[in-house]
């Protein structure tokens, strides 16, 4: 269903906006999460299961909520892009952007000629609710959220390169693949990732532009809202999943099980 992204207005107008990231794949897990009133969930299929299949039963399950679903690709590249948003992806969010080439790329496989090269096929893809929706073609650039991951030292270098890309909506800042990239993966206190990190924010806030990231350790979404990140999630449906779970077991063998 073709429709106003309102994360992409709500993010233009400054706000604050709370998500969970999804992992799992599954429609159901996505409508339950929707239903729960997020205002985003990542479909990670980067690192999580699925594929443009699964993705469209998840984006359909959400529909009949305001949640918006924001597609993690697994890379850069202008096929599995071309056929998320034909799926009827509203926002992408586009890993190991390093360069203002890479971010150029990035932007390109999501718009059609003659701004980039997303290929056409508007009457019948979802996107365009199978060709019923009035002006896709003509509004969907605008409609649609494109979000880059900065995730590397290299990116951060290259940050005001990448900034200065016309058609990028918002950058979002991956600390732990970041701090690999210096030999400190995980260790987001290491004075080099630290500084890395502050930089990047620096640079993006700088330029006006809404920027993401995900909790650090001993950093909830509460605090990473207060350094002045717009788009936060609040944990993943796993962690939601494993970590309750363990509560629960944990008590009962505590009550039960002792000796």
């Amino acid at each position: 269903m073709y429709r106003v992204n309102s994360l992409k207005q709500r993010l233009r107008n400054g706000e604050q906006v709370l998500g969970c990231w999804s992992m799992l794949g599954h429609p159901q897990v996505a409508e339950i999460l929707s239903l729960a009133g997020f205002d985003f969930l990542v479909l990670d299929q980067e690192h999580g299961l699925g594929d443009a299949t699964s993705l469209a039963a998840q984006l359909h399950a959400m529909s009949a909520t305001p949640t918006v679903g924001v597609v993690r690709v697994p890379w850069n590249d202008h096929v599995y892009l071309k056929r998320v948003l034909d799926v009827g992806a509203e926002a992408v969010l586009i890993p190991s952007i390093d360069t203002a080439e890479d971010a150029r790329a990035a932007v390109a496989a999501c718009l059609y000629p003659p701004r980039g090269r997303r290929g056409t096929a508007s009457s019948s893809v979802r996107a365009s609710s199978y060709g019923m929706a009035a002006d896709y073609v003509g509004s969907c650039a605008k409609n649609l959220l494109i979000a880059c991951q900065i995730e590397s030292a290299k990116a951060v270098e290259n940050i005001d390169a990448i900034l200065a890309v016309e058609g990028i909506d918002m950058l979002f800042i991956g600390p732990f693949d970041l701090s690999a990239t210096v030999g400190q993966m995980g260790n987001l206190k290491h004075p080099e990732v630290a500084r890395l990190i502050g930089h990047a924010e620096a640079r993006i806030r700088a330029a006006g532009r809404p920027m993401g990231t995900v909790p650090h350790p001993g950093c909830t979404w509460k605090d990473m809202f207060a350094r002045g990140y717009q788009f936060v999630n609040a944990g993943s449906d796993i962690s939601r999943l494993r970590d309750g779970s363990l509560a629960d077991v944990k008590e009962f063998r505590a009550l039960y099980r002792e000796g």
